[in-house]
């Protein structure tokens, strides 16, 4: 089907999205026809989904479409992840928006194997950049596609949970979903939730 308009100027002319029910709350997946782009928290509110899509993707109509996240298989590998099963993150058609420094990471944030966690430090290191530290845990806070590039395996140097965009109680629930927990909580209060 051809887009019609304005929006068949542009290379993404539609974003999918569809809510989605993890942990009793709901998510929202968003896709473009590259592939998925961005999970959003339950906490997020509209405005936070509507400022990321103008400034990643001005041009786009948005449409909700369930179907497009089941034809990909998005929809199935991640309810597979929540269930607790084996889930083949690699298999999802990604279409990924950041710079090539966050890209970077968030690859990097996709080697760590379930059910284990890595330090910020030890990402910085990974990625050939042992003093990026902080700007390490800025493009983890910067990651659209939280559980596919698994920020919430990064902890603090001393082993606690920091900072996490989808909150600590989130962080937590994911961890202990791959059999991880026990960590205490640090870290700023904004993420207390």
């Amino acid at each position: 089907m051809k887009p019609s308009g304005e929006a068949v100027k542009h290379r993404d002319a539609f974003v999918y999205y569809t809510p989605f029910q993890v942990f009793g709350e709901t998510w929202t997946l968003f896709a473009t026809e590259q592939g998925l782009c961005r999970i959003h928290f339950p906490h997020e509110g509209l405005e936070s989904a509507a400022a990321w899509l103008r400034r990643h993707l001005p041009h786009a109509v948005l449409t909700e479409d369930r179907e497009v996240f089941l034809r990909s298989g998005a929809w199935e590998v991640l309810e597979a992840y929540f269930a607790g099963k084996a889930a083949r993150f690699e298999d999802i058609a990604l279409d990924l928006r950041g710079t090539p420094f966050q890209q970077e990471v968030w690859r990097e944030l996709g080697r760590i194997p379930a059910g284990t966690t890595r330090s910020y430090r030890e990402i910085a290191e990974a990625v050939g950049r042992p003093q990026a530290v902080r700007a390490v845990g800025a493009a983890n806070g910067a990651n659209p596609l939280p559980v596919i590039f698994p920020c919430h395996r990064v902890i603090g140097a001393d082993g606690t949970l920091t900072g996490y965009r989808g909150g600590l109680r989130i962080k937590q629930a994911l961890l202990a979903l791959e059999g991880v927990s026990g960590l205490a909580t640090a870290g700023h209060a904004r993420f207390d939730f």
